[in-house]
């Protein structure tokens, strides 16, 4: 059963850091399940059916840009909400929204927060949450030809 707010993967290589975002998370309602890497991301994206994944960067097998990059090539898991988070250069273009480490976990929460109700609006993910936000002040998603529900997804400045 999803979290009230919706579903959240974590990858992350760093157990303190996969654990910190967790709780942060879980505190304010959302169901949270995690991934060591990106490689691990991919095994189990399809079963875990989120609405958002926050990815870090550097990462062993399979890093957080490469990763981003294969979910958005898939049309199961275009549509997904994905926060770059990382202590080093964020990658641009690959991510709806960039969370630079050290974070404020409020910051954490409303990004991600953010990109559970845009899912909820585009039919991605598992459905929870609220239509009619206005998405991430951050990187746009994929282009609208691309979008899964065939719908420009609302963003700042669109």
């Amino acid at each position: 059963m999803a979290g009230a707010s919706g579903r959240v993967l974590v990858v992350d290589d760093n157990k303190v850091i996969r654990q910190l975002i967790r709780v942060n998370l879980e505190l304010e309602g959302f169901e949270v399940v995690t991934a060591a890497d990106g490689a691990e991301c991919l095994e189990i994206v399809h079963s875990v059916r989120p609405d958002v994944i926050t990815l870090d960067v550097v990462m062993p097998r399979l890093d957080g840009a490469r990763t981003a990059a294969r979910l958005r090539s898939d049309p199961r898991t275009r549509g997904l909400g994905i926060v770059m988070v990382s202590a080093g250069p964020l990658p641009e273009g690959v991510a709806d929204a960039y969370l630079a480490k050290p974070f404020e976990p409020a910051e954490l929460v409303e990004t991600v927060r953010r990109l559970v109700h845009r899912a909820a609006g585009t039919c991605t993910g598992t459905g929870t949450g609220t239509t009619g936000t206005t998405g991430t002040a951050a990187t746009p998603g994929p282009p609208p030809e691309d979008h899964p529900s065939g719908r420009t997804p609302a963003h700042p400045g669109a």
